[in-house]
């Protein structure tokens, strides 16, 4: 969630031993199994948890969990990850929101070209471009123009109104809108998905966490939720970071105590995220559309199969096969930097092409760059990746075999970025894992 990349400078196309697992017909587990834990428990690199599920031809061939959902702080002993943990999977929850949006156009109440104001109530218009509308469309695909430098996350009594509209309380400078057209520059975002948030609301008339669960999570049978209040504590997994302590945003400090980043509902409940005089429609950032999700791999698995066998799930159909095309038609697809073009924020350049709320992986490779995702290459997929507060996850597959993989980290002891990929921008230990879960 805290990665933000832009248009991409690239040619132009020691954790506890606890392991649960389903164990795999056709897959070698035993060696599967080793290569994770040996990740997981890297000396130099160790991971607090890890948790993976692998699909091949359509059908879960393998679930795993490692590590530990919990460390105690204290004399209390630690908690095993399972495979029923529930992670706060960052943004891979923009794929999930996505579904929702689908089920309102299905359902004839939202039209994803029509301008995103008709739906808010007021006007949202790039100042720099006051006579181009802003689409919904646009917003799934980080095409509006709309970036995150004045912020994605806001208190409850703030209207967005007030953020989005010129000469509104919170409105600031107007950081938030790029100099460039609505529809015609790709930059990541994370804003975008709280206004749509607020767009749900104000169809529904229902809080966002509560449509979702509504629309999405229980009809596909899936266990989580984003409202964390309404999680079963006993199944979050908390997320870390080493960091020296009460410095979120410090140096990595691999030596010292893993230092929970969020999530730790073991010695205090969750708070709510709003009061009961919320009013739905106003701020749909409050449960985190951009990436506030609590699920499970196995939750995960269970969209990535309805995906798969287009729209159906275990003979339920959830989406029509045409919204499935739909969801997963080329949005934008990386075409080479302007000359005499600046493009900000490439810390990790690897999103060549997008669909509506998915990243479309096109198996570009080199040391440091490129969105390849195993090392013996040639898996081209679709999906999304999860990055906050120490998370690193990905839930990607090929449409065509109808293998996948998900895999949900929480949190390194030590600083990633020193142990780069050998074959793509991921870290190396992201490599490890998904090329041990699709070998």
């Amino acid at each position: 969630m805290r990665r933000r990349d832009a248009l991409l400078v690239l040619p132009a196309l020691g954790a506890l031993a606890a392991c649960t697992s389903l164990r795999p017909p056709g897959m070698n587990a035993g060696a599967l199994e080793g290569e994770l834990r040996a990740v997981v428990e890297d000396p130099e690199a160790p991971l607090a948890s890890l948790q993976v599920l692998a699909i091949r031809s359509g059908r879960v061939a393998y679930e795993g969990a490692f590590g530990r959902r919990h460390i105690a702080d204290k004399d209390a002993p630690d908690l095993p990850a399972t495979r029923d943990s529930l992670y706060r999977v960052a943004s891979i929850s923009k794929l999930v929101v996505t579904l929702g949006v689908l089920k309102l156009v299905e359902a004839g109440r939202l039209d994803l070209d029509a301008d995103a104001g008709s739906y808010l109530g007021y006007a949202l218009r790039n100042p720099h471009f006051p006579d181009l509308p802003i689409t919904v469309r646009m917003m799934t695909a980080h095409t509006s123009s709309i970036r995150d430098d004045g912020g994605y996350f806001f208190d409850e009594p703030i209207d967005l109104r007030e953020v989005l509209v010129p000469g509104g309380r919170h409105y600031g400078s107007g950081a938030m809108y790029a100099k460039t057209r609505p529809g015609a520059y790709f930059r990541y975002t994370n804003f975008t998905w709280g206004i749509i948030g607020t767009i749900v609301e104000k169809i529904t008339g229902e809080r966002f966490d509560r449509y979702m669960d509504r629309a999405v999570l229980r009809p596909l049978g899936m266990a989580g939720s984003f409202d964390a209040a309404a999680v079963p504590v006993e199944r979050v997994a908390t997320l870390y970071r080493k960091r020296k302590p009460d410095d979120d945003d410090g140096p990595w400090d691999p030596k010292g105590p893993w230092i929970a980043q969020v999530d730790d509902y073991h010695g205090a409940p969750a708070v709510p995220r709003t009061g009961p005089s919320y009013v739905p429609g106003r701020n749909g950032t409050r449960y985190g559309p951009q990436g506030g999700l609590r699920a499970s791999a196995s939750d995960l698995g269970r969209v990535m199969r309805m995906l798969m066998d287009g729209g159906t799930l275990d003979g339920v159909r959830f989406l029509q096969p045409s919204t499935v095309e739909a969801l997963f038609a080329r949005q934008w697809t990386y075409q080479g930097a302007p000359s005499g073009q600046a493009y900000e924020d490439l810390p990790s350049p690897k999103m060549l092409a997008w669909g509506l709320g998915n990243q479309q992986f096109l198996d570009v490779g080199g040391p440091g760059q490129g969105d390849r995702l195993v090392e013996r290459g040639g898996f081209t997929a679709v999906g999304h990746l999860g990055d906050a507060w120490g998370l690193r996850g990905a839930f990607v597959f090929n449409r065509d075999s109808r293998d996948g993989l998900v895999f949900l980290s929480g949190g390194p002891g030590f600083d990633p970025a020193t142990r780069p990929g050998k074959y793509s921008s991921f870290y190396r230990f992201e490599e490890r894992i998904m090329t041990a879960l699709l070998s």
